[in-house]
């Protein structure tokens, strides 16, 4: 007689994500004629982890709301449950892995692919991902096929990307971290000449290097697109530099310097060169305020951002302060004089963040963001920027474990 012992472990955990705003000319210059507004929006999620021998399985559910969306009487959501991650995963040995359904995709400094977890309802992918690791290189391999609905014909599809394969490598070399990404989109529209459905392949290819020594460390990414945006040939390009600097254990600095490529207004080709940071952590980078990006400032005149980070931890407390100087990457041109380039600076932003521990698994952040704008970013964003545009909130999280088994 023998018997056999199977480790077995799965754990549960709840997230309640309340985030109050106060939006002043966030992402667009406020105009004349309207009023701030503010709100509470809040993330609830159920986190379930399982784990048997080979086998690996996530699910997450998770209802995003406002505060007030629907009547206290209601016998709806207006919302409801979706699923943020359900996920299997098959270890093959030690080394091969692979994990189908829905799940993040996220890399590096998540300027390309990314979570997004500053947006309530966070960012995932339905894909296959095949990994490989040994001692300090890994390589992911990861696909997607996109449609709407059971079909019985070819439809249009427009809700998202309609195929997507990818791979990353990831190696340490000493004090040097090195990343590669090569990332193939297709998106699918409709022929307005022929009516024929087509897909353009747009792709990214980039690296992502990073190194660490001492109280010193850097990182530099570098990416271009090529391929095809709506039968238009794209080349774009997009370069980011940060060199951080650590004082002491508690005060750091960072001075950063990025670029994302855009199209003049007055080019008349039909060739794409303004950059697309496509699935990305996008609010993480070029202000808080997301005027850049977030779901904006698409096909235009590209970005050039300078700045500061200044970064405090005490005890309990963080805090930060980043100044971003920015700055167009092509020429923007004078509404009324079609003939004269409008100056290059778009304003100055600061954002100011603080957050404080309450408990391990309950934090508090904060955050105060204020745009100095010019002439151009008004031209580019309309609004007005004689007026105060400006950012505030307060966000609660709170992340108990309620339930661990391991046997």
């Amino acid at each position: 007689m023998s018997m056999i012992s199977f480790a077995q472990e799965f754990d549960a955990s709840i997230q309640f994500r309340p985030r109050y705003e106060y939006r002043n000319g966030y992402k667009e210059l406020i105009p004349d004629n309207e009023l701030p507004t503010s709100f509470i929006s809040q993330r609830s999620r159920l986190n379930l982890n399982f784990k048997h021998e080979k086998l690996s399985a996530n699910i997450k559910l998770q209802n995003v709301r406002v505060w007030g969306d629907v009547k206290t009487t209601t016998t709806s959501d207006k919302n409801g449950v979706m699923l943020f991650e359900a996920w299997g995963q098959y270890d093959f040995n030690s080394n091969w892995s692979a994990r189908f359904g829905r799940q993040v995709i996220s890399y590096d400094n998540q300027r390309i692919l990314g979570e997004i977890d500053w947006a309530q309802q966070g960012q995932s992918h339905d894909a296959l991902v095949v990994s490989y690791k040994k001692n300090k290189m890994k390589l992911d391999i990861g696909t997607a096929l996109n449609a709407d609905a059971e079909n019985l014909y070819r439809d249009l599809y427009t809700t998202n990307y309609k195929n997507l394969q990818y791979a990353w490598f990831h190696t340490v070399v000493k004090d040097f971290q090195v990343s590669l990404l090569a990332l193939n989109t297709g998106f699918q529209y409709e022929d307005a000449v022929t009516n024929e459905l087509e897909t353009d392949y747009l792709q990214t290819f980039g690296t992502f290097l990073k190194y660490k020594k001492s109280k010193f460390n850097t990182d530099l990414s570098f990416y271009t697109q090529t391929g095809k945006s709506s039968s238009n040939t794209v080349f774009a390009y997009n370069v980011d530099l940060n060199m951080k600097y650590n004082f002491t254990a508690k005060f750091s600095t960072s001075l950063g310097y990025e670029i994302l490529s855009g199209k003049a207004q007055n080019d008349s080709s039909n060739k794409v060169k303004s950059f697309a940071p496509l699935f990305g952590t996008n609010h993480g980078f070029n202000g808080y305020m997301d005027y850049f990006y977030v779901g904006n400032h698409k096909n235009s005149v590209g970005l050039q951002d300078l700045y500061l980070k200044l970064n405090y931890t005490a005890k309990n407390w963080k805090f930060s302060l980043i100044p971003h100087v920015f700055m167009t990457a092509a020429d923007a041109i004078e509404p009324l004089n079609v003939t004269q380039t409008m100056d290059s600076y778009l304003g100055t932003e600061i954002d100011f963040t603080t957050s404080y521990q309450l408990h391990k698994n309950v934090g508090l952040t904060a955050g105060y963001s204020h745009m100095f704008a010019t002439k151009t970013m008004e031209v580019l964003k309309s609004g007005n920027r004689n007026n105060n545009n400006n950012w505030a909130w307060v966000m609660l999280s709170f992340n108990p474990q309620i339930l661990s088994f391991s046997k």
